[in-house]
């Protein structure tokens, strides 16, 4: 009873310091990466993003079109054209509660983070031990890698915790057949979140052939299969209905099959190199999103696994067999889709696992030093984490104290302060007229947003926001063209406003009609859009600015850098 008590205050303990690095200071990274392209639409939720090289199906029926092109179908509502639908609703309901922020549409990623850790733990102790539990889940918590996944808005927290709830619930149906009902329900969830959860099926395929072949005589294991085609349902039919209108399926089965669609011929995410190439990059890409000790440890588990392996084969093959073949067709996936910074985090559980195992058999051995030792690297892996994550500006020496490859994932550029700023101008007031916009289910989308601050008397006010065309596309998806979206507000580059002014013929910037004038543009030191796509008419427009005498504001980021120049007129 006293040994029960005491592991559940160890694993409450493991998991209140999962919480903390997961949830303190949510908000702090700045939205720059592509969970901005989950957030953007989850706030609708709508399947429009700006994106002009993946047009949506609500672009391609929208109701301004012509003949059978018109009108916007029932069944886009089930899923994405890019992605299947649950991590988008998820982080809608999220915002729903907590508010267009960053907090609001990362809060579930963290959760199921947390999740994830107490799923290790049932999963170390079902394969091996409690021990082994517990030390995994300690890892998985501390570790930086899990902890940056966390704490961003990208699939692949909700990827790795239902991946995690499959391999339990498969576990459990070792000793209780009835948990493959559940097992299928879980993988049901999994391929909702994203497709990459299909590595499920060749995974336990191959662990049933070689230890558990009368299965596929057993009812609940197809029953089960059909429980995860029914949760899985709405993008079996939305990819029926799709392929049916436009002759292709959805943009990841599309590119699966090699069908090549028109209206995508461009693929963004999809170049990524040869095999050699990506083989190339699997192993200095693992050092950059880890901690070295982390890799360390996890190089002498393989060895010691490899040792084992020779002198007690069968026994060691048996011991290990799901881990080992989990780590094989992870590695082929991410060899397959590429080895990004977010797809290498799928193997960071079961690199805890395998340490755990490792530091069970240690353990028996060297007692004092491996405890010690131990010690050593909670302190190390937590700091390690803290300061790749938590703290607002890293400090010590890259890749020895932090990872600067993880920290510029969500890196504190200032885009948080404008954001701060913007919302601080615009708090309680309401466009006083909203521009044109290309689709009519957008004009609707701005038309509902009117409506909500009539409801709630907001002030009027005759604003326009004009912006430099450099700035970071995703955050200037989230921090600006979210305004023009979902709350009806004048936002346009500074070209589209020059363009204005002389179709109106206004010559004058204070005879245009607007009641306040916004320019930003960034700072020279804030990271901007490519190349290909940098304009200095920004930087003109402000030159005639400062010759009329105006004096912008200084937005700075928490460590007093410049980030942006805003002047208000």
């Amino acid at each position: 009873m006293v040994k029960g008590i005491q592991s559940k205050y160890i694993l409450v303990a493991i998991l209140i310091v999962a919480a903390v690095l997961r949830v303190y200071g949510l908000s702090r990274g700045d939205t720059i990466t592509d969970e901005v392209l989950y957030a953007f639409r989850a706030v609708g939720p709508m399947d429009f993003d700006e994106g002009g090289d993946q047009t949506t199906p609500l672009e391609w029926f929208d109701e301004r079109g012509v003949g059978d092109r018109a009108g916007i179908p029932w069944w886009t509502k089930l899923s994405f054209h890019d992605h299947p639908p649950l991590v988008f609703w998820v982080q809608h309901f999220s915002m729903k509660i907590f508010g267009e922020t960053n907090f609001g549409f990362r809060f579930p990623a963290a959760l199921f983070g947390i999740g994830a850790v107490l799923l290790l733990y049932f999963i170390g102790r079902a394969l091996y031990s409690e021990i082994v539990g517990f030390a995994a889940a300690t890892l998985l918590a501390i570790t930086v890698n899990h902890t940056y996944i966390s704490r961003i808005g990208l699939q692949e927290s909700y990827v790795i915790f239902f991946l995690l709830l499959t391999i339990y619930f498969f576990l459990r149906s070792l000793k209780n057949d009835s948990f493959l009902m559940w097992a299928g329900i879980a993988f049901g969830f999994t391929l909702l979140t994203k497709y990459t959860g299909f590595v499920l099926v060749p995974i336990f395929l191959t662990y049933l052939l070689l230890f558990r072949r009368e299965y596929f005589l057993n009812k609940k294991l197809w029953i089960g299969g059909f429980f995860a085609l029914l949760i899985f349902s709405p993008v079996i039919i939305y990819n029926y209905n799709l392929y049916s209108r436009a002759g292709h399926f959805d943009f990841q089965f599309s590119y699966i099959f090699g069908q090549n669609p028109e209206v995508w011929k461009i693929a963004p995410g999809k170049e990524v190199g040869t095999l050699s190439e990506r083989a190339s990059r699997f192993l200095p890409t693992l050092f950059k999103t880890n901690s070295w000790l982390l890799l360390i440890l996890f190089l002498v588990s393989i060895g010691v696994a490899i040792v084992a392996a020779f002198t007690k084969r069968l026994k060691t093959l048996r011991e290990h067999a799901l881990l080992f073949i989990v780590f094989l067709f992870l590695i082929f996936l991410v060899l397959r889709i590429g080895p990004s910074y977010r797809f290498l985090t799928l193997l960071t559980p079961f690199v805890a696992l395998s340490i755990g195992v490792f530091w069970q058999a240690s353990v028996v051995r060297y007692r004092k030093v491996v405890i010690v030792f131990s010690i050593f690297v909670v302190i190390y892996e937590l700091f390690y984490s803290v300061n790749s994550q938590i703290f607002y500006f890293p400090t010590g020496p890259e890749t020895f104290a932090y990872s600067p490859a993880i920290r510029s994932e969500n890196y504190n550029w200032g885009f948080n302060e404008l954001q701060k700023y913007l919302q601080n101008e615009l708090l309680n007031k309401m466009p006083t007229e909203a521009f044109d916009v290309r689709y009519k289910f957008l004009e609707s989308l701005q038309q509902e947003a009117v409506d909500r601050a009539l409801a709630k008397n907001y002030d009027s006010y005759h604003a326009i926001i004009i912006y430099d065309g450099n700035i970071q596309s995703m955050a200037q998806l989230w921090v600006l063209d979210r305004l023009i979206m979902y709350h009806a507000w004048p936002v346009v580059k500074t070209e589209q406003y020059l363009y204005y002014m002389s179709a109106n013929k206004y010559h004058d910037i204070a005879k245009a009609g607007f009641e306040s004038y916004y320019f930003i543009i960034p700072a020279e030191n804030m990271p901007q859009k490519k190349t290909a796509y940098l304009t200095s008419t920004g930087y003109e427009f402000e030159k005639q600015l400062i010759a009329r005498g105006l004096k912008p504001k200084s937005i700075v980021n928490r460590r007093g850098e410049g980030a942006f120049r805003v002047y208000k007129f």
